[in-house]
């Protein structure tokens, strides 16, 4: 494999692609602890836990993704990274604050959406059982 100097990186939504470009680093924190990844850096995969994932692209900026629980997949100059909830701050002041807003929201929703599925099954559970009722 030839030496390069940056590498592909996606992060990837369920629902959309929250980032793609090219990076000479990247900085994420595993079920095992924090790494860093080098474009040279030998292929592997790992789970990572909510935190602080941090690129610096070819221009030396640093880009900062707030992300829940994911796979990283690093394949030749690629790193693929699939998480569940993401987002991108400009800094990690605001990111915090971000992060903190999104993510309680979206598990304001997904309660909201557990429970109504909740007294849909209970619902249809009750009509089998008046299924089984003679007439």
């Amino acid at each position: 494999m030839s030496l390069a100097k940056v590498m592909k990186v996606n992060i990837r939504l369920p629902t959309r692609l929250l980032f793609t470009g090219e990076a000479t680093r990247i900085y994420a924190v595993a079920e095992n602890g924090a790494f860093g990844v080098l474009p040279n850096h030998t292929d592997f995969v790992t789970s990572l836990v909510p935190s602080v994932l941090i690129l610096t692209t070819v221009t030396g900026e640093e880009l900062y993704f707030g992300i829940d629980q994911g796979l990283f997949v690093k394949q030749g100059h690629t790193a693929e990274i699939a998480v569940r909830r993401g987002l991108q701050g400009d800094d990690l002041a605001t990111l915090s604050d971000s992060i903190e807003a999104t993510f309680t929201e979206v598990d304001e929703e997904e309660r909201a959406a557990r429970s109504a599925l909740s007294r849909l099954e209970a619902g249809i559970v009750r009509r089998f059982g008046d299924l089984r009722k003679p007439v």
